[in-house]
């Protein structure tokens, strides 16, 4: 489970750096276009999938009182694409170091209604990778509606292979 967690982790740096690779030479005007979607703008998408990491982080590590990049200030895309970065480097470099205790470990929470739950904490490194996944999807939708032509494939498939 460690071996495929860590690569997962990995994963996501990667593919992220990738499409942020696009989205920072976009410019405000483009990524900041109202486009329907989960989030109204590629900005917007792009800080959720970094608030979701971070707020996840503080869970891991028993925070009471999160602090949640969107509602803390107003960051610029390149804001976004080195905090959402940073904090997979450091979800890398966190399942590089867990022992299979730690990956094991039941994780008490609450989620953003205040609703009680437990889970093992191998279940929500594998929910960041999904939920990642998710998101750049709804990116690269997004970045052809803008008029991008050409986006990087960032399928774990082509991660896998380099």
């Amino acid at each position: 489970m460690k071996q495929l967690l860590t690569s997962y982790s990995a994963f996501e740096y990667w593919a992220n750096r990738k499409l942020f690779d696009v989205i920072l030479n976009l410019g405000p005007v483009l990524q900041e276009q109202e486009i329907k979607s989960s989030f109204p703008s590629i900005q917007k998408t792009c800080l959720h999938m970094w608030d979701a990491s971070s707020v996840w982080w503080q869970r891991l590590h028993m925070h009471e009182q999160m602090v949640i990049p969107s509602l803390s200030f107003h960051p610029s895309m390149n804001d976004i694409a080195n905090g959402l970065l940073a904090q997979n480097t450091t979800w890398k470099e966190w399942v590089e170091n867990a022992t299979e205790a730690d990956l094991e470990r039941e994780l008490p929470y609450k989620n953003i209604k205040g609703e009680a739950f437990i889970q093992p904490v191998k279940y929500i490194i594998l929910h960041l990778s999904n939920h990642g996944t998710y998101h750049r999807g709804q990116l690269v939708t997004m970045l052809r509606q803008v008029g991008v032509e050409s986006i990087p494939k960032t399928d774990y498939i082509d991660f896998s292979r380099i």
